[in-house]
């Protein structure tokens, strides 16, 4: 497929995700459901690789509801890249305070991954929050020599 065709096919399943995500996503916006966060901290699997561990960059997550967020940003990547995201996530279970599920959505920038294109993802995260600071845990699994596995932390602050 082409890659306009890839982007177009991302973009329109993108906007039937959200519209059909819940009645929240219809809502009036609330400043204190609204989270910014910093990059990354990926620790790699494969150490010997030298890959960029610190993944500075900027990003927001909004919370629907109880299960659902949405996400997008961008951040330097471990390849010394930038890369952009944007998808939700869906956390359906929860023990104590920690929420489980997986984000879901498109990244770009790795130059070893479909020529540094967009491609889709699905990966498992556990996500607290507290009052004003947040921590999202994602496992991220390897992808052949395209992309390498990591425990990536992402730090998150409530929009004050």
């Amino acid at each position: 497929m082409h890659k306009a065709g890839v982007r177009q096919l991302l973009a329109w399943a993108a906007g039937l995700a959200l519209s059909a995500l819940s009645p929240a996503a219809h809502a009036e916006f609330e400043p204190q459901r609204l989270w910014l966060n910093s990059g990354f901290y990926s620790l790699h699997f494969e150490r010997e690789r030298g890959l960029r561990d610190a993944n500075p960059g900027i990003g927001a997550e909004y919370r629907l509801d109880e299960r659902w967020s949405l996400t997008a940003g961008r951040f330097l990547n471990s390849d010394n890249a930038h890369s952009n995201y944007v998808g939700a996530y869906w956390q359906p279970w929860q023990v104590g305070a920690v929420r489980l599920g997986v984000v879901g959505g498109a990244f770009n920038g790795y130059p070893r991954a479909f020529g540094g294109g967009w491609f889709p993802a699905v990966i498992p995260v556990a996500s607290w929050e507290g009052q004003r600071v947040g921590l999202n845990v994602a496992l991220v699994p390897p992808l052949q020599d395209r992309l390498y596995g990591a425990l990536s932390f992402q730090l998150k602050f409530r929009w004050p």
